[in-house]
């Protein structure tokens, strides 16, 4: 499974890419205002400090509008990849742009029907919401395996962009099912880490090696 950060905050992508475990960015306006930077400037450079996919998010609400800013996006950098909102004309602004050669993420996924369009469509990503999913009521880990039935059913190159993540079983479970990807905060990720066992494991550890007086260095 691939991991993205999702996030517009360049310290946090600095930070995860050191891990060597960071395989892309995923931004929204949403988190480029929380970032209060220009929305190329900050693009630009998350393209530069990653050299997978970096998710850049449309937001005019029809084709022609959407086409215009994702061609636009799309020319900040060659590992760009124009986020669309799955409605209709999301979908016709995805198929304008993959037949240019340019990936396309299709975000705001709430059910396997609208997953099914999108990989039909020729998406590159599916974002479904799992975190928003369960928060009204409905499970977001069965929406992420209807989603790898279809497409493995029928052979769609899409990939499955985990999106929404709250907490390490949203992770876990997507990768039980075979998700492609997951994109989560910087405190969603740094969560991975973490284990009790671990973390009382290295105090022991810790202390044993005191005990003895010796220094590596």
């Amino acid at each position: 499974m691939k991991f993205f950060l999702d996030t517009a905050n360049i310290d946090e992508i600095r930070e995860a890419n050191a891990t060597g475990l960071l395989d892309g960015v995923t931004t929204n306006p949403s988190l480029i205002k929380k970032s209060g930077r220009d929305f190329f400037e900050v693009i630009a450079e998350i393209a530069d400090e990653v050299k997978g996919p970096v998710s850049a998010e449309t937001t005019a609400p029809d084709h022609e509008t959407m086409l215009k800013e994702g061609l636009k996006c799309a020319a900040i950098a060659d590992n760009i990849a124009v986020k669309v909102p799955l409605t209709m004309e999301g979908l016709k602004t995805c198929k304008a742009l993959r037949a240019k050669d340019i990936m396309v993420n299709v975000t705001l996924c709430f059910s396997a029907n609208q997953a099914l369009l999108a990989a039909k469509a020729g998406a590159t990503f599916i974002s479904p919401f799992v975190g928003r999913h369960d928060d009204v009521g409905f499970n977001g880990m069965e929406l992420i395996e209807d989603i790898r039935i279809i497409y493995d059913n029928y052979g769609f190159d899409t990939e499955i962009l985990v999106a929404s993540v709250r907490h390490p079983t949203h992770v876990l479970e997507s990768a039980r099912i075979g998700a492609d990807v997951a994109t989560m905060p910087w405190d969603a990720m740094q969560k991975l880490f973490k284990h009790p066992l671990t973390d009382s494991g290295l105090a022991g550890f810790d202390k044993d090696w005191a005990a003895t007086g010796f220094s590596i260095l």
